[in-house]
Parts: C-alpha cells; structure tokens; sequence
C-alpha cells in the first residue's frame, strides 16, 4: 500500500472511529473520568436522570480546574452524540439508560494503559503464546501420524513430570514469575467489558443488515426472508453468533465454572496474592461472575434480535416497510424528472400548515391512577417527647460494630504485657456484641497487628440468644497499643 493511500486510510479512521474521536477530544481527560468513574465497571448501566445526578455532583468539584460551561445533560448529549454513550430505553421502569459504548470502553483503556504502562516483554506472556501457537499446529495438522506422534510426546512428558513430582522433585513458581502470570491475567480480564460491548453492538449491527436485506430484496430473491420462514436463527448462526455461543456454552458449563472457581481460590490463598493490590484481588475473585453476567446478558439481547426479526418476518410488517420505501423511490425519481425544470427553492402556491402538536399512538397513552396519588389518612401531630440517649447507644451498638470498645480492650490488656493473640483478649474481655465483636477484632489485628498463616487458634463468643459459638480461624496477635 501506497503512502497515499495509507495516509487517506487513516484520515478516514480518524474521522470515523470513535475510539479516537474520543482521544482528539478537548475535554478527554474530564470525559474519560466521569464516564470511568460511573459507567466503566462491567455491565453498569443507569437512569438518565441518576447519570444526570452523579456528573452535576462531580462537576461542581472540577470546574475550579477545568473549563465547564454545560450541565450534565448537554454533556451526556455530546457524548451520545459522538458514540461514546449509548442510549436505550428502561426496561425494568420508565425512561432511558445509558451505558458506554465499546468504542469509549476502548478509550478509557488506551488512557489506563499509557498512565499505567506494563512491561508486555514478559516470560508468561512467550509460554502462553508459544503454547498456544503449538496447540494450533496440533490441532490442524490433517496428518495422523503426526497428531499421534505428538501426543505420545506429551504424554512422555507429563509421565517424566508425575515421575518427579514422586520423587520429591519440583519447584514452586517464585514469587516474582507467579506475579508476573497473574498480571497478564488481569490484563486480560480488563478488556472483557470492552470485548462484551464490541459483541452486542456487532450483533445489533447485524440484525440491522438483516433487516434491510429483507427490505430491500424482492420476495422471489431474499433467501434471509427464506430462512426466517423456514426457522433458521441467522444472527446466531453468523460467524459472530456461533462464535460467541461456543463462549457462551463453555462459561456456563457447570463442572468447567467450578473448576474455574476452585483455580482462582487456590491462587488468592497463595502467599505471592498478598502482594496484590485489593482491587487486582477483587478483580479474580469476581472474574467468573462477571464472565456470567456479560455472557447472560449479550445472551439475552441475541434473543431478542432473534425473535424481533422472526417478529418482523411472521408479522409480515416487512410489507409495510416494503410499500414505505416503494413510495419514497417514486417521489424521488419525480423529483429528480421536476428539478430539471422547478428550482427546489420556487414557489409552488401551496401552503402546508405545519401542526404545533406531537403525534403519537393512542398505545402510548397510560391512563392515570387515583390511587398512585392517594396518601392515606392524614398524620396526627405527635407528642413532643425525651430522648433516650442509653436506648439510642443500643440501636446504634445492634447495628454497627463498637470499635472504641475494642480498642479500648486491646490497649488496655497489650499496654503492660507481651503480645497477645485475639484469643486470649477474649479471655480477659468478652464479646459483648457476639460475632461482631469477634469481626472486630479479627479486622483491628489485620490492620495493626500481625496474622500468622498456617497457625490457627480457636476463638469462642455467646451470641445473643445465648449459644456459646466456637471458630478456629489464623492466629492474629496484637503486638503493641493501637494508636488513634
């Protein structure tokens, strides 16, 4: 390719791709933070007026900084506008919700990756691809002899390694390497929401051109109006749809989720996972789940696809469409024969009087309730009356855990002896309030105390209805007074 046509191939992906659009933008770093911050966990979609809500909050704190004319409205319509938002409307209530496109998922992307780059020259990332590029040769290699060659070969090896691990000969992945695996990991898991969003609006994409194909073609001609008749799904039997099934299927299968679930908890409970920041350790901890509800949920839009356009097709509304756009050619083509002797803007001596009303359907009109607006009876005044502060310190203690208490204790019993483990701050002072006190104190040790793995200690409380309880958890001890 030419450098003239290279450089016309980027001028039109910078004028049309709204990942970059995003990008050239002035205000990007505002927009990226306040689409983030709201809308770029997995699968989030809100209310307009809930969005409307949190970014007129967070722009009274940024215009100090930044130049901030509009409201949260017009900026929320600039960014649909421009794709960064897509608008739907509720399904659950009234009203419309917006969520971030996949194109804005992708910018916010290209921002966390440059503020936080990572080195990707890493030996993980070389396994896995050396792996994955031999499992293709395997796989597609048409030649039984060979497929059967390398097959013996692997499984040499894994009986060489079942024969070492016997004799007490293996290594653990150090630390170092077993971080470096886990960080390739999340950066994986971090392009999931962008991948999920990418699907749906491709299959969106694709029910549209279906549509138009059966619009478009004559009845004699259309074989998608021919499969929609017959039964076949065609958006899911798409390369796409096929594709994002056989995702689909393997996420969902039970024994393959379990088995999943079970690697994750084994890697959180090794040692190196402590080093992990909490998010990077929520961010594994919830990857199944999230995995799920994207998969559940781009699930449920490719049926819905399906059954619209099975709608559209048995309902014979196609016909309607197909009548509309017959018109629309002729006026057209007329009007193309009139502008050869009638300038657009002459004067034809007709008047169309334009209606100030909005038309609308008669289905659209809810009729009104009388009893969504009743109140019930009327309140009485109340007697004015004493407060009781010892009855107010109960509900408060019922509801949170009283941490002055404990630390209270803790200080009290470390100040002038040796450290102490949480089981034995129990023997000297009881839980008063069950098993929050026990949490408590368990989250006090964590934070100002040490934790020794692989020691347990059995910790003992009476709850309130009485029931002595028992818990072996980690020895957590208490070293010193905890300050503040």
């Amino acid at each position: 390719m030419s450098a003239l046509a290279s450089a016309l191939a980027y001028k039109r992906l910078l004028d049309d791709n709204a990942t970059l659009r995003m990008l050239r933008t002035d205000q990007v770093a505002v927009s990226a933070a306040l689409l983030s911050e709201h809308l770029g966990s997995p699968g989030i979609r809100l209310t307009s007026e809930d969005l409307y809500e949190v970014i007129d909050a967070d722009l009274e704190e940024l215009r100090p900084h930044f130049d901030l004319p509009k409201t949260a409205k017009a900026y929320c319509d600039d960014w649909r506008n421009a794709s960064f938002l897509i608008r739907r409307p509720a399904t659950e209530a009234r009203g419309e919700t917006y969520e971030l496109s996949s194109d804005a998922l992708s910018a916010i992307r290209v921002l966390d990756q440059l503020e936080t780059p990572r080195s990707t020259l890493t030996e993980s990332r070389l396994v896995s691809l050396a792996a994955g590029l031999r499992q293709l040769a395997v796989d597609t290699d048409p030649d039984a002899t060979r497929r059967l060659e390398a097959l013996h070969q692997e499984r040499e090896r894994i009986d060489a390694e079942i024969a070492r691990i016997r004799d007490g000969e293996f290594a653990v992945l150090d630390e170092r390497r077993a971080l470096e695996r886990v960080t390739d990991i999340l950066l994986q898991a971090q392009d999931l929401p962008a991948d999920f969003a990418r699907v749906r609006a491709r299959f969106e994409q694709l029910n549209h051109e279906l549509r138009v194909s059966i619009v478009n073609t004559d009845d004699t001609q259309s074989t998608v109006l021919d499969d929609v008749f017959r039964g076949v799904d065609l958006i899911e039997s798409s390369d796409e749809g096929r594709t994002f099934t056989a995702f689909s299927a393997l996420i969902r299968d039970p024994e393959r989720s379990a088995a999943f679930d079970t690697d994750v908890a084994a890697v959180l409970d090794r040692d190196f996972a402590d080093r992990l920041a909490p998010e990077a350790r929520r961010v594994l901890r919830t990857l199944v789940r999230e995995l799920k509800a994207g998969s559940r949920e781009v699930h449920g839009v490719l049926t819905e696809f399906a059954r619209g356009l099975r709608r559209y097709v048995h309902s014979q509304e196609f016909q309607r469409d197909r009548a509309l756009r017959g018109v629309l050619q002729e006026a057209l083509a007329a009007a193309v024969a009139a502008s050869k002797r009638i300038r657009p803007y002459a004067d034809t001596g007709i008047e169309v009087e334009l209606s100030a009303m909005r038309l609308f359907s008669v289905g659209e009109m809810i009729a009104d309730d009388p009893s969504e607006f009743d109140t019930g009876a009327r309140l009485a005044d109340d007697e004015p009356g004493i407060i009781d502060f010892e009855k107010l310190a109960a509900i408060a203690r019922e509801s949170e855990i009283d941490f002055a208490e404990l630390i209270r204790n803790v200080n009290e019993l470390v100040a002038g002896s040796a450290p102490m483990t949480v089981s034995e701050i129990l023997a000297f002072r009881p839980a008063t309030q069950g098993l929050a006190s026990i949490i408590g104190l368990l989250s006090l040790a964590t934070r100002h105390g040490q934790v020794r793995r692989g020691e347990t200690e059995r910790l003992t409380w009476q709850g309130a209805d009485g029931i002595r309880r028992h818990a072996d958890v980690d020895t957590h001890i208490f070293t010193e007074r905890i300050e503040g």
